[in-house]
């Protein structure tokens, strides 16, 4: 299938403070020795460092498709469903990540420019982008 937009956005505020706490506990086990609780906690930064480096938007075929790093973590929208779009501001408190707003799920890596798109069933997502006007035309040249 041919993609028709796709672009991904890495977030290098995300990957420096992971990498950060990573080399902390590491640092931490080399002088303190070997520990279960803080061993857990740099495995778990790992495993956030791979699936959250990354935020990918794809529309290929009749799909608007985010997918978080290596592709684990994704949603889909079918273009059919999408009644509206928009160009957002998040405020600085909504963060990063997938978590529920006031305004529906945010899916967001960095920044605080989203896309809205509002579903013909009525529930609200905004997907994070550093180039919010590309992505706004795209899902409007197919809704």
């Amino acid at each position: 299938m041919i993609k028709l937009y796709q672009h991904t956005q890495i977030g290098y505020l995300t990957i420096i403070a992971l990498a950060g706490g990573l080399l902390f506990i590491a640092r931490l086990m080399t002088v303190d020795g070997f520990n279960w609780i803080a061993f857990t906690v740099m495995i778990s930064l790992g495993v956030c460092l791979v699936l959250f480096a990354t935020l990918t938007v794809v529309i290929e075929g009749d799909v608007l498709e985010i997918r978080f790093g290596p592709g684990i973590i994704r949603k889909k929208f079918p273009l059919k469903e999408i009644e509206s779009c928009q160009i957002v501001k998040n405020p600085w408190y909504y963060g990063w990540g997938i978590h529920l707003t006031p305004h529906g799920w945010l899916y967001n890596i960095s920044g605080s420019y989203a896309v809205g798109i509002r579903m013909k069933t009525g529930k609200k997502y905004r997907i994070g982008t550093d180039v919010p006007d590309d992505l706004e035309k795209a899902i409007r040249q197919f809704i």
